[in-house]
């Protein structure tokens, strides 16, 4: 026997594995407790034919909710892993704001199942310089990162350019979420040509009232790109609010 695994044994008796959601010891990294993996509510059909919200029964294919038939997305989806809620939020907040770099990684094993077959490329939400240089990181590269990992699906992390820094949008509405981030998002220079009709998979952490990822998708939908799906770890649900 080595030293390597002696070592880490160590490390795991000085820090044992714990749960992305409120931190207490569990048995292996990247798993939930008990009650935090009951908080959970998993998103999967049936659902929207156009944005994939969640039905509470099936309603036939090709069904449509309401706001879609109202106003057809210029997306090709919205698949969350979750609905948002305290544990969700939980992981989401310490990832963004907490230093808790690794729940990038738990968040991309469960979104992974639903990534689209036809994805050819994996594009992060940027974040503003600013926001970069205050945190570190932007939590929505570091799960499509992993994504990658897992998938196989390259990541372009520099396509898109967030040219405007905006407030925290916790709070706002709707239409405030959607006047923060006007001419926020900008394509790169020169990467046009890759975007020509690629199908994109758009990645954050989550979705709300989906302001920011909207105007991420008209650029790519914009600069070629023949199909832009969003992959996020958690969706808030209409009716609730993530504040």
């Amino acid at each position: 026997m080595g030293l390597r695994e002696p070592l880490l044994g160590l490390i795991g008796l000085a820090l044992p594995p714990r749960c992305p959601g409120c931190g207490a010891v569990v048995d292996a990294d990247h798993r939930f407790c008990a009650p935090c993996w009951s908080g959970l509510t998993m998103i999967a059909p049936p659902w929207c034919a156009a944005c994939n919200l969640p039905f509470d029964h099936d309603r036939g294919e090709g069904a449509l909710c309401g706001p879609c038939l109202a106003h057809p997305p210029a997306h090709d989806g919205v698949r969350a892993a979750v609905a948002y809620g305290p544990t969700a939020s939980a992981l989401a907040l310490r990832l963004k704001y907490g230093g808790r770099t690794a729940n990038a990684q738990t968040a991309a094993r469960l979104m992974v199942r639903l990534m689209p077959d036809d994805a050819e490329l994996l594009v992060p939400v940027p974040l503003h310089r600013w926001r970069i240089w205050g945190r570190g990181y932007n939590q929505a590269l570091l799960i499509a990162r992993a994504l990658a990992r897992i998938s196989g699906v390259p990541v372009a992390p520099d396509l898109l350019r967030r040219v405007k820094s905006t407030p925290v949008l916790r709070g706002l509405g709707g239409r405030g979420r959607a006047k923060a981030v006007a001419g926020a998002f900008a394509l790169a220079p020169g990467v046009a040509a890759q975007l020509q009709g690629r199908r994109i998979v758009l990645i954050d952490d989550v979705f709300t009232s989906g302001a920011t990822a909207n105007a991420c998708v008209r650029i790519l939908k914009r600069a070629g790109a023949a199909k832009v799906t969003i992959l996020c770890w958690a969706r808030v649900i209409p009716g609730e609010d993530p504040d």
